[in-house]
């Protein structure tokens, strides 16, 4: 049943080398807070350092616009659409539905990873929600100040078992899922289903915080949503989810962040294994997420969306299968009617 409630390494030289640049970078301006923000992120192995120092090099630069936005997303053409805001953060509507995935419409997360590119939707513009999924806690999927912003318009929150020790009360109802449970209202229903990730807020808390990260799947009027949220490859778990759930009409699948690969191989899927992830599930059609929004890796801008590219050529997978969204751009999946 789902839950309901209403050590200090030292710095080596390339990570002194990496910082020092960061403050010259970061101009007179930011130097005072960011040479005191990566003094103490400095003390943790965390985070590689390069990935440290290009976040604080455009610290106080403004994150690229999205020309045209959707003002309302609410389609009533549509039995499945998508619209990504960036990031993990999708929203979906399946006929009369509105599930929105992470949620993040602030400028940065934490205390120095900045915006690239503005949220693809302004929060106002958000439809009533039906159901928020959050799939992990940490700062890029689970933002308090984002839950904030969209409170009026949530009905129910859900996340993964021993989440919401870090969730504060809103006037919405938040929920735990443990993995392979499901939580419904009315007709829609949403399973927690497995994923390989880690669900640590801070890093000191990561010795008991070890059951709050999930993959969900969305069904409602016949129709399946994969959301993977963050998840390294586990082919036992995309096909175990695929054997409980056949026929996902959608696999939101993560392609970033690829590099460093020794660091990210066990926690995040680079875009080949996203897409042999999403063959697994035997889903009908993959949506890539997850890249280009933050800097949360060694990746350059648009690295990932090339590597998808050639992967999906390699293995002849044209955009009917597997597509890559725009910020902001909504997509209507399965129409109710034809135009």
């Amino acid at each position: 049943m789902a839950k309901r409630i209403s050590s200090s390494p030292a710095r080596s030289p390339a990570l002194s080398a990496t910082l020092s640049r960061a403050l010259s970078a970061a101009g007179s301006r930011a130097r005072p807070l960011a040479a005191a923000l990566l003094a103490i992120a400095g003390l943790s192995r965390c985070v590689p350092a390069r990935i440290l120092g290009d976040n604080v090099a455009i610290l106080f630069d403004r994150p690229l616009p999205v020309p045209d936005k959707v003002r309302a997303p609410a389609r009533p053409e549509a039995r499945l659409a998508v619209l990504w805001v960036g990031h993990a953060t999708v929203l979906v509507q399946i006929d009369d539905k509105f599930i929105l995935t992470d949620p993040v419409f602030t400028s940065n997360v934490g205390l120095i990873v900045k915006r690239l590119v503005e949220p693809g939707l302004d929060p106002e513009d958000l439809p009533p929600i039906d159901a928020v999924l959050v799939s992990h806690m940490h700062f890029d999927h689970l933002s308090l100040g984002s839950l904030s912003l969209i409170e009026p318009k949530v009905r129910t929150l859900l996340v993964p078992q021993g989440g919401l020790v870090y969730v504060p009360n809103h006037a919405f109802e938040s929920v735990e899922v443990p993995t392979w449970t499901t939580w419904q209202q009315g007709d829609l229903k949403v399973t927690a289903v497995p994923v390989r990730h880690s669900g640590y807020r801070y890093g000191l808390d990561r010795d008991w915080m070890t059951t709050s990260y999930t993959g969900y799947v969305i069904e409602y009027h016949g129709i399946k949503v994969y959301f993977g949220g963050d998840t390294a490859y586990q082919r036992d778990y995309f096909e175990e989810t695929r054997a409980r759930f056949p026929g996902i009409d959608l696999a939101l699948l993560p392609i970033a962040p690829v590099g460093p690969r020794d660091f990210m191989v066990t926690k995040h899927v680079d875009p080949a294994e996203a897409v042999q992830a999403f063959l697994d599930l035997g889903a009908r059609r993959m949506m890539a997420i997850h890249f280009d929004t933050f800097i949360n890796s060694t990746d350059a801008f648009g690295q990932a969306p090339r590597e998808l590219r050639r992967v999906m050529a390699a293995r002849g997978l044209g955009p009917d299968r597997v597509f890559l969204p725009r910020h902001g751009e909504q997509r209507i999946l399965i129409a109710r009617w034809a135009p």
